[in-house]
């Protein structure tokens, strides 16, 4: 049995008073990381929130809107002809979906039905523009044999029964469509 010394006990009861204080002070310092971390997620979920509805206006007119990326989509669920399609779209402060990358392509494929789009051929045979004007540069949507301009097709539509690839069809047919809105970030 050792016997221990006043000046050995000190230091003894000292090392372990500054151990205990270091459990103290760390079980605080968890506690409050653990609440600064909580109140963290929370502010993470109500930024997310206020930046989502910073992007829609309120009102009737969002809804039915879906966004996407940089994008939202009002996907209708009438039939309309083309023209009367892209009115709607107008209306609704946006225009027939322009499709110009895979993720878009897949979004409409996924609806499993037809829809126009914003394609056209009407201004100039042959020359298939986006309703923003610019000229079609990806081509490997389209339906095998399509376009094929079958009694004077102008306008593009996503087609179910071709696995969702495009294909010129009569712009007085009734669909429904797809308008979209892009947002500035």
């Amino acid at each position: 049995n050792k016997t221990f010394t006043k000046k050995e006990v000190r230091k003894i009861t000292s090392v372990i008073t500054r151990l205990v204080l270091l459990l103290d002070a760390g079980e605080k310092l968890f506690k409050v990381v653990a609440v600064s971390f909580g109140l963290l997620c929370v502010l993470q979920v109500s930024l997310n929130i206020s930046f989502r509805l910073g992007f829609c206006d309120s009102g009737p007119q969002t809804l039915g809107w879906v966004q996407i990326c940089s994008s939202f989509y009002y996907i209708s669920t009438e039939m309309k002809s083309w023209q009367e399609s892209r009115n709607d779209c107008l209306y609704r402060e946006a225009d027939l979906m322009i499709i110009d990358n895979q993720a878009e392509q897949r979004f409409v494929k996924a609806l499993f039905r037809e829809v126009w789009i914003g394609l056209t051929d009407a201004e100039n045979e042959g020359v298939w523009k986006w309703v923003d004007g610019t000229l079609l540069k990806e081509t490997s949507f389209w339906c095998p044999g399509e376009p094929n301009n079958y009694k004077n097709e102008d306008c593009v539509e996503v087609n179910f029964n071709h696995i969702g690839f495009w294909n010129d069809n009569d712009c007085n047919q009734n669909r429904t469509w797809i308008c979209e809105k892009k947002v500035a970030l």
